[in-house]
């Protein structure tokens, strides 16, 4: 792979314009077809199968009241001393519905006495607007004529906020993504000490990114897709983008010290560089593919559209880069005022041990390293063991927000469980005389349970061979107490009175946060036995990937565990601005090993190919250890830096949503690469010794032999005669 690589490399670096045009006709034809075909996302993040997804079916067929709008709340809070209901709050009340009635999008509205939904103090109720399209497609000019006439009834003192299943409230991005990019720059910057340098990797992860959405958008047309695809595949897709332009570019500038003409570095750089980006991408690629295995629908689109991605970065990193680098090579070789990456490429050898003080630091303290940075890992895991992951509703806006403080009043007025209704249908089993006295004690035996608040009347539908019941927990949709509820009502079937079934969105949020529980372990342990073989084939070892891999899991783990301890227990949520305690976002856990794994394993075998072409050569297990460390160990720690800066700029967003993700991104990166890649694993390695780098010979004779170190490549380019450089060479 290293020669044709080689050979990719060396044919886009003398052909530098017209692998740009080329690269640039691809996107636009890519854009075109996009545009003509258009763009159908699906959001619909149900599972097949499910028992409350079932039970939404019934509910649909067996209960049609023809009412599917969208609908508002006014959320309102009556002045001190004061009662919502009285004549002149109504009236009130009363004139700020007619004023959105007014908009022809509106089929009814209803007061807080009319619907009698005023709490027990008279303070607190909430008016129902309901529209003639469901909440999704409410337009932003009827949502407007809502937020214009709140004012009528806030200035007079009372409260109003917004609530129902219309989104007021919806947070974009902003600029906290363009803030981590910048900052990423400057990582570079510092990196490189060459502003042109700095800018290349991010622009070859926004090509690849841009060539592998436009895939996903074209892909919308054919398979069910959902729109949150596309921030997995754009996280993942920066990342690994910005790490593989840097490591090709990295080697580039080793082999321009060695004053080798540009097209001549370039075509080293991809074939060798390069073939640690087509195994770690490759990787990464099967990794997420993985994510079909686990049977939940929209899981698997996600995972394909990353996928598609990671593969456009890998194109752009072995073609387009190439040819800007053969273009513009020469203003990117290394210089003597680089402090940084000149690392891994000084020849004095008093300076080259002097500037590897932390890999001098690890192989000679191995124990010590090595047991410090594994307890540290296991102590930040323990929240783990008790994460609750959960969809995300709107009390996990921020406070400012009035859907925010819409959820706060329902909560103050009709407590937390307002927010997780849940839909029973009862099919009564017997004669249809006995149905009512049946109905009646599945009701009581509902109310009787713990964690029940109330419980509505059953009410039959037209056939009068099926019930509805609205049971109102004591808690909220996210808690543990509200999903143990679910499991005793439906586990009252069992009585024999009738077949009950638990539905409604905390049912159905419930039943999607259990499997992908379910899942995860299933494919955690494909994708970690996935990547020992692989490795195990790379690194020609059996103890190198195992500890690989369980680094892996010590870092996730980790990851998982402060994302809880900050998120759900409630610690540090001031330092981070998160509005309070909520559950894990019910993704999160699929999202983070998608990107952290392809971000594992590309820092694992940056770090490790080169010990292991040194071990090769010497067969010194801890020189190999300590060469790794001090040439490959800056590019792993500045990939590791630039992407913990990208991530933590999602930390500033305002949406606590994209605030989780980018915490458990950034804390991820840290731990993974510094507290793993660049701490356990030389100090494991050091201790193992030559062991590290066993392999029975029969197992070596049969598994294939793949040189991602570009071995092979190197050594017959040392063996040919040196041939004198043509003056007209860099003309070509």
């Amino acid at each position: 792979m290293a020669k044709i690589l080689y050979n990719i490399g060396k044919w886009s670096s003398l052909n530098g314009i017209k692998v740009i045009l080329m690269t640039l006709l691809i996107l636009g034809g890519l854009g075109a077809a996009a545009l003509g075909m258009g763009i159908s996302f699906n959001d619909d993040l149900a599972i097949p199968g499910t028992e409350s997804e079932e039970a939404m079916k019934v509910l649909e067929k067996e209960f049609q009241s023809g009412d599917s709008g969208g609908q508002a709340y006014l959320v309102m809070k009556a002045p001190e001393n004061e009662t919502l209901d009285s004549a002149e709050n109504n009236k009130l009340i009363q004139e700020a519905l007619e004023k959105i009635q007014e908009d022809q999008a509106v089929t009814s509205v209803a007061t807080p006495a009319e619907l009698k939904n005023i709490n027990p103090d008279k303070q607190i109720g909430y008016a129902v607007i309901t529209y003639d399209t469901p909440a999704a497609e409410v337009s932003d000019e009827s949502k407007g004529i809502v937020e214009d006439n709140l004012q009528i009834t806030r200035d007079a003192g009372i409260q109003t906020e917004l609530g129902g299943t219309v989104e007021f409230d919806v947070t974009t991005g902003g600029g906290s993504e363009v803030m981590g990019i910048i900052a990423a720059y400057v990582v570079l910057a510092i990196t490189f000490t060459s502003l042109l340098v700095a800018g290349m990797p991010i622009i070859m992860a926004l090509f690849g990114l841009g060539m592998g959405v436009l895939l996903v958008l074209i892909g919308t047309n054919f398979f069910d897709v959902p729109s949150i695809s596309l921030t997995l595949a754009a996280m993942l897709g920066i990342a690994v983008g910005i790490d593989y332009a840097l490591f090709i570019i990295s080697r580039f500038r080793l082999e321009m010290k060695k004053e080798n003409s540009v097209t001549e570095s370039v075509a080293i750089a991809t074939g060798t560089a390069g073939s640690a980006v087509v195994f770690a991408g490759v990787t990464v690629i099967i990794g997420l593919l993985g994510l079909v295995v686990m049977e939940i629908p929209f899981i698997g689109s996600m995972g394909i559209a990353a996928a598609a991605v990671v593969l456009g970065t890998i194109f752009v990193s072995l073609t387009l880069l190439p040819a800007i680098l053969g273009l513009f090579g020469h203003k990117m070789a290394a210089t003597r005022k680089n402090r940084v990456i000149n690392l891994i490429t000084r020849t004095d050898k008093k300076k080259a041990a002097s500037s590897n003080k932390w890999g001098r630091f690890v192989t000679s303290k191995p124990l010590t390293v090595a047991i410090l940075g594994i307890v540290l890992l296991v102590v930040m895991s323990v929240p783990f063991f008790h994460m609750e992951l959960g969809l995300p509703n709107k009390g996990d806006k921020t406070l400012d927000k009035t859907e925010r403080q819409g959820y706060e009043l329902m909560t103050e007025g009709y407590g937390d469980g307002v927010h997780a209704t849940l839909a029973v249908l009862a099919e009564p089993e017997g004669a249809a005389q006995e149905f009512p006295d049946k109905i009646n004690q599945v009701v009581e035996d509902i109310g009787g349970l713990t964690h029940v608040k109330s419980v509505s009347p059953a009410m039959p539908n037209e056939s009068g061979d099926m019930f509805i019941i609205s049971v109102t927990p004591t808690h909220g949709p996210n808690h543990a107490e509200t999903k143990d509820l679910v499991k005793e009502i439906r586990e009252l079937s069992k009585s024999g009175n009738a077949e009950l079934m638990v539905t409604g969105s905390t049912a159905i949020n419930i039943d999607i946060s259990q499997k992908i529980m379910d899942a995860l372990p299933i494919f955690a342990a494909l994708i970690i036995l996935f990547a020992y073989l692989l490795l195990m084939v790379v690194f020609r070892s059996l103890l190198i990937p195992l500890k690989a891999v369980l680094g892996f899991v010590l870092s996730m783990a980790a990851t998982f565990g402060f994302t809880v301890l900050v998120v759900q227990d409630g610690y540090l949520q001031d330092l981070f601005g998160l509005p309070g305690p909520t559950a894990i976002l019910f993704l999160l856990p699929i999202l983070s090993i998608g990107i952290l794994f392809g971000l594992a394993m590309d820092y694992e075998v940056f770090l490790v190919s080169k010990m292991r072409e040194v071990y090769t050569h010497t067969g010194d297990a801890k020189k190999a250890i300590f060469v790794g460390m001090k040439e490959n160990g800056p590019i792993v720690t500045a990939a590791g830096l630039i992407m913990a800066v990208v991530f933590a700029g999602f930390i500033l967003a305002s949406d606590p949503i994209i605030k989780q993700m980018g915490l458990a991104l950034t804390f991820g990166v840290l731990f993974d690469a510094f507290v793993v890649r660049l701490t356990i694993v030389p100090a494991v390695m050091t201790l193992m010794g030559k062991s590290s780098w066993y392999l029975p010979k029969w197992l070596d004779r049969i598994l294939p032999n793949i040189d991602i170190e570009g071995t092979t490549l190197m050594t017959e380019k040392e063996k040919k005669p040196m041939v004198q450089k043509q003056p007209s060479e860099d003309l070509v």
